[in-house]
This record gives structure tokens, C-alpha cells and sequence, in this order.
């Protein structure tokens, strides 16, 4: 017997595969740039690596991190979700897991440029310029000085230059 529960219910889970089918498998800001196109396989569709997104695009770390440990642990082989794990790693202050979450990544995907440039960022949070340096020149192999990643990550160590150099260095 069908009631209003089973109707609501029914309704919210069409819902949700409609939303699933409606996604495109694009490249967003906060963790994009790979150079593999994703697949359904890929785990680019995976709820828990979808609400991961959402919630980086929303500056939740914690709970970022709690849905792409869920995200990689099904689709170990999803360079961007392990693009997006080390950035809430990054950005939630624990350089000890984004870094391995960036190699990874680039283990996947060795042209995954936001790793990269990402990669390249922690290693400016962690006071180690010629490593930020080497992801930079990494970049400009892989897509040139014109891609936005390459931008970014020279605009990064811009500022971090002039940050130190503002300090005496220190």
C-alpha cells in the first residue's frame, strides 16, 4: 500500500537521480584542473564526493574532509577528490595529510594541474619556496603560463615574496 511517506520518499530519491543525471562532469574552482575527463567509474558522481565539494565550496573543512575520506576510500582512483581532500586538509591547518593527499593525486593524474597548483600552495604555507618554485615550473610544462592554475600559483608566491621580504625575510 502506497501512502504519503512512500510518496515523499519516492519523490525526494527521483529527485536525487535527477540531480546525480544533471551534473556534468566539468571542472569547478577550489580542486578542478585534471586532465583526465571523468567518468560515471571515475567516482566524479559519488554522493559523498559531491557533498566533499559542496562543502569546500562552503569553507567547511571538517566536514569537506569527512565526505572525501568517504569519497576516496570508493573511488581510490579519483585524482580530484584527492585534489579536494588536501586542499580541506590545507585549509583546516594539516599540511601533514594535504601532502600526501596532492601526491596521490598527481600519482593518478601526474597533469592534474590544480594538484599542482595546490600542492605548490602548501608548500608556501609551509615556508618552502623553491618546492612552490618546482610546481610553478611544473605547471608551465604542463599548460603554459596562460592557464589559470599557473596564474594563481605565481600569484602566490608573488605575494609570498613580498611578504617576506616586507618582514626582513623572516
Amino acid at each position: 500500500m502506497i501512502n504519503n511517506n512512500s510518496i515523499a520518499a519516492l519523490k525526494i530519491l527521483t529527485g536525487c537521480v535527477l540531480l546525480l543525471f544533471s551534473l556534468s562532469p566539468t571542472v569547478h574552482a577550489f580542486g578542478g584542473g585534471g586532465s583526465q575527463k571523468p567518468s560515471v567509474t571515475s567516482g566524479q558522481n559519488d554522493l559523498n564526493y559531491l557533498a566533499g565539494k559542496k562543502a569546500v565550496k562552503a569553507k567547511d573543512w571538517s566536514t569537506a574532509i569527512r565526505y572525501l575520506e568517504q569519497a576516496v576510500k570508493s573511488y581510490p582512483q579519483n585524482a580530484n577528490a584527492w585534489n579536494y581532500l588536501g586542499f580541506s586538509y590545507r585549509k583546516s591547518g594539516n599540511l601533514n595529510k594535504a601532502f600526501p593527499a596532492y601526491e596521490q593525486a598527481l600519482k593518478i593524474d601526474p597533469k592534474h594541474r590544480g594538484a599542482y597548483e595546490y600542492l605548490g600552495e602548501a608548500y608556501l604555507q609551509a615556508g618552502n619556496l623553491p618546492k612552490a618554485q618546482a610546481q610553478l615550473d611544473r605547471l608551465t610544462k604542463i599548460c603554459g603560463q596562460n592557464c589559470e592554475e599557473f596564474k594563481d600559483l605565481q600569484k602566490a608566491i608573488e605575494v609570498y615574496k613580498g611578504t617576506k621580504s616586507g618582514s626582513g625575510g623572516k
